[in-house]
């Protein structure tokens, strides 16, 4: 397989998932993706579908980023849900991509990661630095997807993810 002509289009499930596990990003930006029928991702889903049901939910932007839902109250807000705050460094990322692609299409926007079973909200704000390190990221990230399968390393985080038996052959 040549590498160097594979897709190195940046989503911001892939941000995310840098922080998350090399394997997983390689994974899924090449659609090997195991997460649908897993059961914290179902947990995820319900949770999403439960909470907030006043707002509409799941604003697609040209494939690159599904936003949980926005909210204008005189300035454009962008909301994601998690299930726990386990992953914040992730979930901050993730967001300053949707931040910054916005900014690069002249939308100004803050946004607010909320952790609804844990009744906590945190208000994000992108700054020079966080783009700074953002950009890094994805450089970093384009690299990593061009390059071959990653050979997985075992995290605690493995006993809980959707690849766990594409990368190690055992069931979760």
């Amino acid at each position: 397989m040549n590498y160097r002509n594979f897709n190195n289009r940046v989503t911001g499930v892939e941000v995310g998932y840098y922080f998350i596990c090399h394997t997983k990003l390689w994974l899924f930006h090449h659609n090997i993706q195991m997460e649908r029928e897993h059961e914290n991702v179902k947990i995820g889903k319900q949770l999403h579908e439960e909470r907030y049901p006043r707002v509409k939910k799941e604003l697609n932007i040209r494939n690159k980023m599904k936003l949980d839902f926005i909210e204008r109250d005189g300035e454009l807000i962008v909301h994601e849900i998690k299930k726990s705050n386990k992953m914040e460094k992730s979930h901050f990322f993730q967001m300053y991509f949707y931040l910054d692609y916005l900014e690069k299409h002249n939308v100004e926007a803050t946004g607010e990661i909320h952790y609804p079973l844990l009744n906590k909200k945190k208000s994000i704000k992108l700054d020079e630095n966080k783009k700074t390190k953002l950009h890094k990221t994805i450089n970093k990230i384009k690299k990593i997807v061009s390059e071959k399968f990653p050979n997985p390393e075992r995290k605690n985080i493995c006993k809980k993810c959707a690849y766990e038996e594409f990368c190690f052959g055992t069931e979760t």
